[in-house]
């Protein structure tokens, strides 16, 4: 069996979000056991001659309505999978994948139209046998595959069904795409193209990144509009846990920590949380660090950690904070900052400095409104920092409460039992009388070292899906 395995971004080559680890770490775990190939687009703020291009097949055409695009290949390894980068001046021509501090690029129906006929395209070229399909920016591969290449077999994987690829109806006709399509049963929505239901639709089966989350966007709370379009599809659809690079997050061997360490050597984890605050002015290392990585927006409960900021900022604990987004949270968090000697926030994407944090934390903070799966619990369990969680999607099937006997979790933490601020202080308040019983702590921190966070076992489901379809 031939896997080609597609996705906008692949770390390390370009990261906006989960989407980009999972896209490397998957593929790089399948490798053990099947022919892959990953495929992403090569961007321009890629270097383009790091990558050689394809021996077989140098350039070719695509048309999507009334014009002709040139497509070049390239190719590298990436953690020992083949990895193709599709270049194309209208999809590739952009300093980050999907838009601006404007907002989207207006053109992103014919750039992800561009690729993911091009990923039609490549499975007839490469002889494969399961095309597999990653987020709205792949989704029209699917609907193309059933007129162009019907024996291929198609997944397609919902990383965040938040976020679904809607242009104007007008859209159809510059991709080239038939009216027949333009339903409620196919890919329209509310008088917009869809290509996120293109994928549901015209997929032979249909993957969520966590079991919970599979569940969840079949109601209305989490299914953005598409639940009801999502139940009539419900019979192909599969929740199947992301996991993480146990290599490339390992405390044992990761370059980017001063000092190394490991469940049985968490000495080096507290000489981490010296030198970090030393590094930023903290105060007092024995105080506990709550950390928050990711995005600023309302999905990661950035809003609800800002109101409950004042009375956090009183206790005995300091928190660091690292990320990006919505500029009115950023405002709120750099006003904050500056009256409080207990609270650090660096803005912007920085990865060895987030692996610092992991390393240097005790708690992680997490409140999101609703997660797919989630990274950055799944990341703090094998660096030894507890996650303070919401109850929701891939939370719930990675982490438990510490005191909950009903369930066999393997992670452990602090999850909370609603979303507010007088419940995100309630749990702080909670982790801290935890921290100080020293014995009880550390004994859940090295347990969750140990937890299994790899894709070893979500790769057999893959597997038996795959293989299901061929």
């Amino acid at each position: 069996m031939k896997l080609l395995f597609a996705a906008a971004e692949i770390f390390p080559y370009a990261k906006t979000g989960g989407l980009s680890d999972v896209a490397q770490a998957l593929p790089a775990t399948l490798v053990k056991q099947i022919d892959i190939l990953s495929v992403m687009p090569l961007y321009d703020f890629i270097d383009r001659e790091k990558f050689v291009l394809t021996a077989m097949n140098e350039s070719f055409q695509i048309t999507l309505g009334e014009d002709i695009y040139e497509v070049s290949l390239f190719e590298g390894m990436n953690q020992g999978v083949r990895t193709l980068f599709v270049y194309e001046a209208t999809l590739c021509h952009c300093i980050a994948p999907y838009g601006n501090k404007n907002g989207d690029y207006l053109s992103n129906d014919i750039r992800f139209g561009i690729f993911s006929k091009t990923l039609v395209i490549l499975s007839q070229m490469f002889n494969i046998d399961v095309l597999h399909l990653n987020d709205w920016h792949t989704a029209l591969a699917a609907l193309w595959a059933k007129e162009l290449l019907p024996e291929l077999h198609v997944i397609f994987t919902i990383h965040n069904l938040a976020f679904q690829g809607l242009f104007l109806r007008d859209s159809l006709e510059r991709l080239g795409l038939e009216e027949h399509y333009f339903t409620p049963e196919g890919i329209e929505f509310w008088g917009d193209m869809s290509c996120m239901k293109a994928g549901i639709a015209y997929s032979d089966a249909v993957t969520t990144v966590s079991p919970t989350y599979s569940k969840e966007i079949l109601l209305p709370e989490f299914g953005c509009g598409l639940e009801g379009f999502l139940q009539v599809h419900s019979h192909k659809l599969h929740g199947i846990l992301n996991g993480i690079d146990t290599v490339l997050f390992d405390p044992l061997t990761d370059p980017a920590l001063p000092k190394k360490y490991g469940a049985g050597k968490l000495a080096n984890k507290k000489n981490n949380k010296i030198m970090f605050y030393k590094e930023y002015g903290l105060k007092d290392a024995d105080k506990p660090l709550i950390v928050f990585i990711g995005r600023f927006t309302e999905q990661k409960g950035l809003d609800i950690i800002i109101q409950a900021l004042p009375k956090l900022l009183t206790m005995k604990c300091n928190i660091a904070i690292l990320g990006e987004g919505d500029e009115a949270m950023a405002e709120a968090l750099k006003s904050a900052s500056k009256n409080h000697d207990n609270f650090l926030i660096r803005f912007g994407y920085d990865e060895s400095l987030s692996h610092r944090m992991y390393s240097a934390a005790d708690f992680l903070l997490m409140p999101s409104r609703f997660e797919p799966c989630g990274l950055n619990q799944l990341i703090s369990l094998r660096y030894g920092t507890l996650p303070i969680v919401n109850d929701v999607g891939g939370l719930h099937d990675s982490v438990q409460d510490i005191d909950d006997r009903a369930r066999s979790i393997c992670g452990q933490g602090i999850v909370l039992d609603k979303l507010s601020s007088n419940t995100i202080v309630r749990s702080v308040k909670r982790a801290l009388q935890f921290f100080a019983d020293t014995k009880r702590f550390s004994k859940i921190t090295k347990a969750n070292m140990h937890c299994d966070v790899s894709f070893e076992e979500s790769v057999k489901s893959y597997l038996k899906l795959y293989r299901k379809n061929v």
